[in-house]
């Protein structure tokens, strides 16, 4: 008797996830990006927000909430009602804060991944008066200055910030850290020559070191990057072994139903294979991820392990 009334359910259930994908969405949207307007992943979802906005016949605001490294805006997305209207593009940092803040949230368990958007690497970048051109250079310089060459990043726990702990650990220098709440103030405060150097995702920094407003000196990925090919990587510059990749992806609160992020996953691979996004992305650095929610949340999964494991080793202290 039990079986014959789930058989009697399942079709059921099926054609009202039909008819909610159908009629969905009937409002606008929101993107919360945990950080200041300017940086990389703001970026990404200014650049992905008018493509859903096109698709679904609802505006998609994008929602600025920095702070914490952006588990602030992480957590106020997160916690929303799951009913397919508030989404968080979050970036690679989000696979740290594990290991780094007390979040209130399990950043696997209490979400549901919806498509990893983009990938690419890390820019170490420099104020032109810096007296170094490449790792090597900037190896020597902070040992003989040691805590004194300064790094701005978008926050503490954010992977600029790894990326510099690591960068330290593996080259047995010390460097003196300079949070910012987001990537945009960090770039803006080492153009202007209050930091020594920059390390943020290429897609907010290459700009400015096209224009000659910083200067680059490596990238953090395996490879070099086909948009820059000038610039070397870290490992091949002065510290071999060394490959960190950045990423943004959209999540959603737990509960979400299935159907609409199958909606969204759907309509964000078909907007990050468009020409025109794939030349933006180009232009910047990186490159287009997709892949099923289930993809990313293995990557998720992976890098939070990772990074436990980095920051264990590297000494990093909770906060």
């Amino acid at each position: 008797m039990m079986l014959r009334h789930v058989l009697m359910i399942l079709p059921i259930l099926a054609t009202s996830s039909l008819a909610l994908a159908q009629q969905y969405p009937a409002k606008p949207l929101r993107i919360v990006v945990p950080f200041a307007p300017g940086g990389a992943t703001d970026v990404v979802a200014r650049l992905i927000a008018p493509k859903l906005t096109q698709a679904l016949g609802q505006q998609v605001i994008v929602d600025n909430r920095p702070g914490a490294g952006g588990t602030l805006g992480t957590e106020i997305g997160v916690t929303s009602k799951p009913d397919g209207y508030t989404f968080v593009l979050v970036s690679a940092g989000y696979s740290v804060n594990p290991s780094f803040y007390r979040i209130k949230f399990d950043p696997v368990e209490d979400v549901s991944p919806v498509i990893q958007i983009v990938k690419g690497p890390l820019l170490v970048s420099a104020h032109p008066s810096v007296p170094v051109k490449t790792v090597k250079e900037l190896i020597a310089l902070a040992r003989s200055r040691p805590e004194q060459i300064t790094y701005a990043t978008s926050g503490r726990g954010s992977m600029g910030h790894m990326v510099g702990e690591l960068f330290q650990y593996m080259a047995g220098v010390r460097m003196t850290l300079v949070p910012y709440r987001g990537t945009g103030p960090a770039v803006t405060d080492t153009i202007a020559g209050q930091t020594f150097l920059n390390i943020s995702g290429i897609t907010t920094t290459l700009s400015f070191v096209k224009s000659g407003r910083l200067k680059a000196v490596a990238v953090t990925s395996a490879q070099r990057v086909a948009e820059a090919p000038d610039i070397p990587t870290v490992a091949e510059s002065g510290l071999p072994g060394y490959e960190v990749t950045s990423w943004q992806g959209l999540i959603a609160p737990k509960q979400v139903p299935r159907a609409i992020v199958d909606r969204i996953n759907s309509e964000i691979e078909k907007a990050i294979r468009q020409k025109d996004v794939q030349e933006r992305f180009q232009s910047s650095g990186v490159s287009p991820a997709g892949g099923t929610p289930e993809h990313f949340l293995d990557e998720i999964r992976k890098e939070i392990a990772l990074w436990r494991k980095v920051v264990a080793k590297a000494g990093i202290a909770d906060h």
